[in-house]
């Protein structure tokens, strides 16, 4: 309801819609009273008065069908955006542990499935109690004040009703909450395969995908019948109960003590007003399976809303940094219970030195660079850049401080252009060009059918895997940030365009201060300095030449790469 108040006067008139709807159906039981009453004593006022009764009612109820439905799809498609606008901008925020630990595919569910299970209650569940409701009390109201004792006995049938639909509604909120994590998991199957559908093929891994799919449609599946089977057995119920109130009603009204006491027209208008209560109880047990979907996916959005987000405490902004950077005995595990990753580092980075980070896979390297933008927490020790802490930082100026190249690129399904400029304002293409051409990357750009402009596909699909490392480099040119983190940047590139980007970083990276993460040593030679970790911990650091005269895990690492062979 939090979501609603900014819309309070289109609700309000969605609410004075569904009133005129309930009177003027109700005024149907008073027009069979006017009728058979007038029947048996006509004037001519009679006859002018009816139709004009008649008229007047439908368009009252069409006024009243207008302003409720617009109104209240007007409230409750505002609210499904915000929502869905705060979920998404939430998760934007949450800190880097909470995706290691939930799959995209839940993720984009909720985003998708969960706010349409909210959007379901709160415009035809809404609508539906609000028209429907309403209908019910203005009946309700008509029968008391036409004959309270005979309702009173019609209502004694109220708690049987609202006992089935107190347990068909935990039953539905129980089956709703299965159902929307199976639909995480048939988008969590689906997506998998489909991103990765290179690597099922050549594995021949289709009959696999299929099987893994179809088991998590199946339980989709299952629970829906589930679901399907408590609203087919709760309605007909509720629909007996309000049938057998209203047998015995008729049956009461036609003793002749009672037959006395009523016109045959307030007679014929009890009936009328009762029987047209059948449809909207009816309505209003039916709108309870969407209710209950609503309201548990809200349950699990607001969850989602009530995580933390990650810490961002500072108050100092970064402004142009000099890149000082300085890890002291930092410590670092991803869970309470899990190993620590990093062991005690103890780094000092001068103001534009670039430090080539080299050792084997698990040995804390891309952890260790995780930390630089705050995507992770050192458990124990600290990191300060230009003698700051890392927390005393502004998050958001800290981050654009620091550009990252990894392994993995990250392209967007945009143009070149608004790929190399990405989250930059007021994008110069004189200075998306100038990056281009420092990362080598201007001539495929050009010969492509609509240059800067070409669209490039999901995750850059329409490029080869050396052309997306690429961009990822003028993209990091493009940002000139004075930190610089290169995770296997050069992993995709062939021998010759390998060449031509570590010319164009060494000119990138001058008065920069650069980390760069390699398993190829070819390319860190140059570096001022070459880090060796082992085991979360730093075991060797110097200068190429220096390493290779040390003949320790340096040099024991270049000859397994380059397959020297040992004199006997």
């Amino acid at each position: 309801m939090g979501y609603v108040r900014p819309h309070w006067k289109a609700f309000s008139l969605a609410i004075v819609g569904y009133m005129l709807y309930a009177a003027s159906s109700t005024a149907l039981a008073e027009m069979m009273k006017r009728l058979i009453d007038g029947i048996q004593d006509p004037d001519a006022a009679f006859r002018m008065w009816l139709p004009l009764f008649v008229v007047g009612m439908f368009a009252f109820r069409g006024m009243g069908t207008f302003l409720g439905t617009y109104f209240m799809t007007h409230v409750a498609r505002n609210l499904v955006h915000a929502l869905r606008c705060d979920v998404f901008n939430h998760m934007l925020h949450l800190p880097g542990q909470f995706f290691d630990t939930h799959s995209s595919g839940h993720l984009v569910s909720r985003v998708t499935y969960h706010v349409e299970q909210v959007t379901g209650a709160a415009t035809k569940a809404i609508t539906i109690i609000l028209r429907e409701g309403f209908f019910v009390i203005g009946l309700v109201a008509y029968l008391l004040w036409t004959n309270w004792m005979l309702t009173l006995l019609f209502l004694a049938v109220t708690p049987l009703i609202g006992g089935v639909v107190s347990y068909a509604s935990k039953r539905f909120r129980r089956i709703s909450q299965r159902i929307q994590r199976s639909m995480g998991d048939v988008t969590h199957v689906a997506s998998e395969a489909l991103s990765g559908y290179r690597v099922v093929r050549t594995h021949g891994a289709e009959p696999y995908e299929k099987s893994r799919f179809a088991e998590a449609s199946e339980a989709n599946r299952q629970q829906s019948m589930k679901e399907a089977l408590t609203k087919a057995t709760s309605t007909p119920v509720i629909q007996l109960l309000v049938a057998l109130a209203l047998a015995g009603l008729v049956w009461l009204a036609m003793s002749p003590a009672l037959m006395a006491n009523m016109t045959p027209g307030e007679f014929v208008a009890f009936i009328t007003a009762a029987s047209l209560m059948a449809k909207p109880v009816r309505q209003l047990t039916e709108v309870n399976a969407i209710v209950q979907k609503g309201i548990a996916a809200a349950g699990e959005l607001f969850g989602l809303l009530e995580e933390p987000l990650e810490a961002d405490g500072g108050d100092r902004h970064p402004g142009r940094l000099e890149g000082h950077v300085r890890f002291d005995r930092v410590h670092f595990a991803y869970g309470e219970n899990q190993p620590e990753v990093l062991r005690g580092i103890d780094l000092e980075v001068a103001p534009g030195e670039m430090v080539a980070i080299v050792g084997r896979s698990g040995s804390g390297k891309s952890t260790l660079m995780g930390l630089l933008p705050r995507f992770y927490h050192p458990t124990q020790g600290s990191i300060l850049i230009d003698g700051v802490p890392l927390e005393d930082f502004q998050l958001a100026p800290l981050r654009r401080c620091i550009a990252l190249v990894s392994q993995q690129v990250t392209l967007f399904n945009a143009s070149i252009a608004d790929n190399i400029a990405y989250g930059m304002d007021e994008a110069s293409p004189e200075a998306i060009q100038a990056a281009a051409r420092a990362a080598h990357a201007d001539a495929f750009i050009e010969a492509l059918p609509e240059g800067y402009d070409t669209v490039v596909g999901e995750n850059g699909l329409m490029l080869s895997g050396g052309q997306r490392q690429r961009l990822a480099i003028a993209r990091a040119i493009y940002k000139d940030a004075p930190l610089l983190v290169l995770d296997e940047a050069t992993s995709a590139l062939d021998t010759e365009s390998e060449r031509y980007i570590q010319a164009a970083l060494e000119e990138v990276c001058r008065g920069r201060t650069t980390f760069v993460i390699a398993h190829r040593l070819s390319t860190i030679e140059r570096a001022d300095r070459i880090l060796v970790m082992e085991a979360g911990q730093i075991v060797e650091q110097g200068s190429h030449a220096q390493l290779m005269a040390k003949d320790g895990a340096y040099a024991a690492l270049h000859r397994l790469q380059f397959q020297e062979i040992e004199p006997a």
